[in-house]
């Protein structure tokens, strides 16, 4: 399984960082139609991707304590 995150759409592609900090490309009807800047991305065996909710919330989380801990 390849992991990604999902940096910004432009136009038919995700731009998506890997896990080794590289950008790739990868057509956007090929995500889940609910994939957000910002989303976490499993590539399945079978080239299949889904969005690793549970990665993407704590990730989510995290940010939002240190913006907290910034304006206090």
């Amino acid at each position: 399984m390849k992991k990604y995150t999902v940096d910004r759409f432009e136009g038919d592609y995700a731009v998506c960082e890997t896990e080794d900090n590289s950008f790739v490309n990868i057509q956007r009807n090929k995500l889940p139609k609910n994939t957000k800047e910002g989303d976490f991305i499993i590539e399945k065996e079978d080239g299949a991707f889904f969005v690793d909710t549970e990665a993407t919330e704590e990730r989510r989380k995290l940010i939002r304590k240190k913006l907290d801990s910034l304006f206090e």
